[in-house]
């Protein structure tokens, strides 16, 4: 009976049922507000008692006008406003001045939650809502209802019928709208009202999950779980960015499972007093590709806001990744970064009494440490963040930290940590950070469809050289006489070709006019990047190719194609499998492979009008340049060695070509380059 019921349960009963299990949970059902000047009667009451204030009907006809609903804000000003203006100085009539908070975004239990129904407005269309949450009468969260059966997306497709007809007309508070919530009673999801076009993708919605990463789906556990009242003033107040181009991004449940639970670790050790030991610390497993920077930003930003912390380092191990770090961190808020070019330059940002991020590399952490011998912070409370709980964190500069810093929780952010059983020494990701916090795996990521599944195809295009393609042992593999087998010409030739006449298919370029994707070419050493980008040169400067199919005419010949290598030190690996870090000091090259480097990045300046070159800082503009070229589909097809393999994020990148032994480690990085969403 009752799954018959389920499956005729209707929109009016299914509404019915969620406002009944909100006022269960503490929210206040308003049915009398039907129309917006009924709304805004409830915003002046529910702001007057946040505020402990009393407006005359002159001073709040004011308050509207002057800031509340202002003449001519759009959407992203009164989002604007939530986030970053949620307080306002007004000057009342006889000359005081009061902040007006909006939000109470310390103590979130003082915001006072309201629901209401079908809330009647016209704009283009006159259009009644479901179900409306109120956050001190502003309708913050829309949930758009579909009874049991009908598809959820009829719910999404319908709330952004309502953005383009209601939502957003003039004197329309729900405009403030942060949140929208679709559900048809079995599947349930959240999504962020983000006027970024490439975000209104039925593809950004997400179920609400718990720690364990299971998906709450059915309307009531959902109910009871995301629309609890702290959890929700929580993702509103505080697990949502506004970033610089104004997009609105509402966090996921892993990423706010993984905050939250750095957040109780820096608490409950500092109650216990119990700092600067594993147990003080953590590591975060989530998965390459869903998202680690926003996280790791999120809970960088908010144990800056803890009392008893005074300052928080976000540590990279490559000097492209600070760079790539810092902007994305500045994205995100671009006033709550401190970035720095040199040890001195860290220093400095040490000294500043602000509670900004402070981003560096471990290699300027280290120089600091070696270089100043009593500087105040060793003695504050600091937290540190790892980007890669592995590569360089576990070796010199780990130890001078743990013996210089006397009062320091740690914490590791890593897509692939280092177990006993793929580790290359004597540290794994447990043994320098502590245990497992939080864990959002490759299989969740895909389940959720928040990353791509992989599709290999191996080519056996090459029969001659079989006997070496095959092979398994390492040592065989890395052996010179085998090395120079996988640099034959008639192997480049074929590669070459192969990747040519199959490029448009791989990157779907069929089609005329198609945009398609870029591609990555991952290759065994810089004798190999100059040996295809050579051929490349060659079969693509012929003016007409065969096709693999037998058809004469031109494929591809006007790719873009660039290359990027530099200096990788012979150090110990950590992990098996692991891909070497390249340095960007290119000083200790050989200077065949300088020469070449420096005649790629030639044909770049040609093609692009740019002027860069082999000296240190000419190399890192060219880097990123490149990446933003790659990013903007400007650059077809990259050759790397190991740069870019590890740590690059570019969602129009769809696939990597792979002439080179990837294995554990460096094959999951260098496989998740492709496997972003896009759109």
């Amino acid at each position: 009976d009752q799954q018959v019921n389920e499956a005729y349960q209707s929109e009016y009963d299914l509404e019915n049922e969620l406002i009944d299990d909100l006022v269960n949970q503490g929210y206040e059902y308003r049915r009398d507000i039907k129309s917006p000047k009924q709304l805004l009667a409830n915003v002046r009451k529910q702001l007057q008692a946040l505020n402990n204030t009393q407006f005359s009907d002159a001073e709040w006809q004011r308050f509207v006008g002057q800031y509340l609903d202002k003449a001519g804000d759009n959407r992203l000003d009164k989002t604007r406003k939530i986030h970053d203006d949620s307080i306002h100085d007004f000057v009342f009539d006889d000359g005081h001045i009061e902040n007006i908070y909006l939000l109470d975004k310390q103590t979130v239990a003082r915001n006072k939650l309201q629901v209401i129904k079908q809330f009647a407005q016209t704009g283009t269309q006159a259009n009644r809502y479901d179900v409306t949450i109120l956050v001190n009468g502003l309708p913050l969260v829309q949930v758009e209802l579909k009874r049991r059966g009908v598809a959820i997306r009829e719910a999404f497709h319908q709330v952004h019928r309502y953005s383009k007809e209601s939502f957003n007309a003039d004197n329309s508070l729900f405009k403030y709208l942060q949140l929208f919530v679709i559900s048809n009673g079995t599947d349930s999801r959240y999504f962020a009202n983000t006027v970024s076009r490439d975000k209104n993708s039925y593809d950004f919605t997400m179920n609400w999950a718990l720690a364990d990463n299971k998906p709450l789906k059915d309307l009531k556990d959902f109910t009871a779980t995301f629309l609890q009242k702290e959890t929700l003033l929580k993702v509103l107040l505080h697990y949502s960015v506004f970033d610089v181009s104004n997009t609105l991004l509402v966090m996921r449940p892993y990423q706010i499972a993984a905050t939250e639970r750095i957040l109780w670790k820096i608490n409950s050790a500092w109650t216990a007093k119990n700092w600067s030991k594993t147990e003080s610390g953590g590591y975060i497993w989530h998965t390459t590709g869903s998202g680690k920077t926003l996280t790791s930003f999120k809970a960088a930003r908010l144990a800056t806001e803890l009392d008893f912390i005074d300052k928080v380092f976000f540590v990279v191990d490559r000097k492209d990744l600070d760079y790539q770090t810092m902007k994305e961190y500045q994205r995100f808020s671009p006033d709550s970064v401190n970035g720095s070019d040199s040890t001195a330059g860290l220093k400095r940002n040490l000294d500043k009494d602000d509670n900004k991020i402070i981003v560096t590399t471990i290699q300027k952490l280290n120089n600091l440490i070696k270089n100043e011998k009593n500087l105040a912070v060793y003695r504050q409370q600091v937290v540190f963040i790892f980007d890669e709980a592995h590569r360089s964190q576990f070796g010199e500069a780990q130890k001078n930290l743990q013996k210089t810093f006397k009062k320091y929780y740690q914490f590791g952010f890593t897509g692939t940590p280092i177990f006993p059983q793929n580790a290359l020494g004597a540290e794994t990701t447990g043994s320098v950070f502590g245990r497992e916090l939080h864990a959002y795996v490759i299989t969740d990521a895909i389940r959720d469809e928040k990353v791509l599944k992989f599709k290999v195809d191996y080519n056996d295009v090459r029969p001659q050289f079989k006997h070496i393609e095959t092979e398994q042992d390492e040592q065989k593999l890395s052996a010179a006489e085998n090395k120079q087998a996988f640099l034959h010409p008639r192997r480049i030739h074929e590669i070459t070709q192969y990747i040519l006449n199959n490029f448009r298919i791989k990157t779907h370029r069929r089609q005329v006019g198609s945009k398609g994707f870029n591609a990555m070419f991952a290759v065994s050493s810089v004798d190999a990047a100059k040996a295809y980008y050579e051929m490349f040169q060659q079969l693509q400067s012929m003016v007409r190719i065969p096709h693999s199919v037998g058809a004469d005419l031109r494929v591809c010949p006007d790719l873009k194609i660039a290359t990027i290598f530099s200096f990788a030190a012979n150090e110990a690996q950590d992990a098996v499998g692991a891909i070497p870090d390249e340095s960007f000091e290119l000083s200790a090259m050989n200077s065949s492979a300088k020469a070449f480097l420096s005649a790629a990045i030639s044909d770049y300046n040609a093609a692009f009008k740019t002027n860069f070159g082999v000296d240190s800082k000419g190399f890192q503009n060219y880097y990123r340049d490149l990446a933003q070229r790659v990013k903007k589909q400007e650059v077809d097809l990259l050759i790397v060695v190991g740069m870019f393999l590890t740590g690059f994020d570019a969602p129009t990148l769809n696939t990597l070509f792979v002439d080179k032994n990837l294995r554990y480690h460096g094959l999951m990085q260098a496989f998740s380059r492709t496997n972003r969403i896009y759109d």
